[in-house]
């Protein structure tokens, strides 16, 4: 008790002294000696007005949000032989439905052109990836050869990770995946666990229906879960499956996933740990999560479903565009006190209340996030999406690239395709020391979701970058 005494009453000495000096009050050394004699003759007095400080001091140490680093991270890069073209995968959907019970002359060969001319207007390439059991005649859409897509995906993404970062998988404390159609049992995160031989007391998390935005969640469930385990390592793995979400019915609306979405997958290494901050890529900043389900037009926009026939699909309904901006705008108008510079909170903040109390027909002030944001990460869900949002947001091509050029590489690879996005922008070698970036998805619910990134260093490409192999083809033109 004496030594804690003594260390209170040095510290407060200390700052007392300082600030006193700054202001000029010691007029010789003997004013110095004096005031040193008073205080030590209350030091009693001193020591119970400094605890109050303290407890405050200590309880802030260990209340405060642990800074949380992304280490590093891995894409899925699909083998040459699961590319697929334009003209294969329209070939390949003709045979299936001349042999199946789904041909029907006229109607069907008018639902095979619907196809070919969503994907000629997609902003897809000819080079992605189609699982090997939707390249087969016939077709083989079982569970076996599903879980042999999602492992290949999830284990290719994996063991880049390991080996480019050095940890090892017993030092994984938390692990949390999502996939939002295919959630076998055991679950994808017990596969995972099973493969790797993760430690028994892992806080392991699978999330399954939470569409495309779920890459945003599980980084936000694994940053809260980062607060309360002190010292450890944690795993986001965002995929999806193909193999057993091919439609093959005559819907139109559900006929459109077929069309956009490809094979793909990422792993993403968090910590928490101090030590890793001095090689690490970025740190989190902040996650908004807006969920409108409450309404039911956002809650049905986008539904997994059977058709009249009986036929298991996705339904896209004509209100997921308004869904879509509605969902959007909520989000940004959350994470722009956040992040946006004084002057335009002042100046979004002006328009409201000309709006609100003298002009109702005053349109909104939309913020120039381009102050807040040097990269941006759209999820890349469609060529329209990808065009609304720079649109709205007021920005350039340079800053929608990565998602066309993700779009049209890789396709929508779902909650994966901002990670693409990101490595897009570190093998371009535009990521610099103090540059933030917003990650931004939108899913089925309605959800949209934010993450925001500060990179720690000038951000170099890690091994195996899915872009490697063809950044030298990149940004191409792509036609309207």
């Amino acid at each position: 008790m004496k030594n804690l005494k003594m260390v209170v009453f040095k510290i407060f000495f200390f700052s007392l002294m300082v600030a006193l000096a700054m202001r000029g009050s010691w007029n010789n050394l003997e004013d110095l000696q004096n005031f040193f004699l008073h205080i030590q003759n209350n030091l009693e007095t001193i020591t119970l007005l400094s605890f109050p400080l303290l407890f405050v001091l200590t309880i802030y140490m260990f209340t405060r949000p642990k800074p949380v680093y992304l280490v590093d991270f891995s894409c899925y890069l699909p083998p040459l032989h699961l590319k697929f073209s334009t003209q294969e995968l329209m070939e390949q959907a003709r045979r299936v439905r001349e042999a199946g019970m789904y041909w029907n002359n006229e109607e069907n060969e008018h639902l095979v052109d619907f196809q070919q001319k969503i994907l000629e207007r997609s902003g897809l390439g000819q080079e992605t990836g189609i699982p090997e059991g939707l390249q087969c005649f016939p077709l083989r859409q079982d569970m076996a050869t599903s879980r042999k897509e999602t492992e290949q995906v999830i284990f290719g993404a994996l063991d880049n990770l390991f080996r480019n970062t050095g940890v090892k998988p017993g030092e994984i404390g938390i692990l949390v995946v999502n996939s939002s159609t295919f959630n076998p049992t055991p679950s994808l995160a017990s596969m995972i666990v099973n493969k790797y031989k993760l430690r028994d007391n892992i806080k392991s998390l699978n999330l399954g229906g939470m569409g495309c935005s779920a890459g945003v969640i599980a980084i936000d469930v694994a940053k809260g879960l980062l607060q309360v385990q002190r010292n450890t390592y944690a795993i986001v793995v965002s995929t999806e499956n193909i193999t057993q979400n091919l439609y093959l019915g005559k819907n139109k609306s559900m006929l459109v996933t077929n069309c956009l979405f490809r094979v793909g997958g990422a792993a993403i290494l968090l910590s928490n740990r101090s030590k890793d901050r001095r090689r690490a890529k970025y740190e989190l900043a902040h996650t908004v999560r807006i969920h409108t389900g409450s309404d039911d037009r956002s809650f049905e926009c986008a539904t997994q479903e059977e058709d009249e026939d009986g036929i298991i699909g996705v339904t896209l309904t004509k209100n997921l565009p308004m869904v879509a901006a509605r969902t959007l705008k909520i989000n940004i108008a959350t994470l722009g006190p956040l992040v946006l510079p004084m002057k335009e909170k002042l100046a979004f903040f002006v328009t409201f209340l000309k709006k609100k109390y003298f002009n109702p027909k005053l349109r909104n002030y939309t913020p120039d996030f381009k102050l807040a944001f040097e990269h941006f990460c759209i999820h890349a869900g469609g060529r329209a999406l990808i065009d609304e949002l720079e649109k709205n947001l007021t920005l350039s091509p340079l800053h929608v690239e990565a998602s066309r050029m993700t779009l049209h590489r890789f396709g929508n690879t779902s909650s994966s395709s901002i990670w693409y996005e990101l490595a897009y922008t570190e093998a371009k070698g535009r990521m610099k020391k103090g540059d933030r970036v917003w990650q931004i998805a939108l899913g089925s619910g309605f959800k949209c979701n934010s993450s925001v990134w500060v990179a720690l260093r000038n951000v170099k490409p890690s091994v195996n970058n899915p872009w490697e192999d063809c950044m030298d083809r990149y940004p191409v033109e792509i036609e309207i």
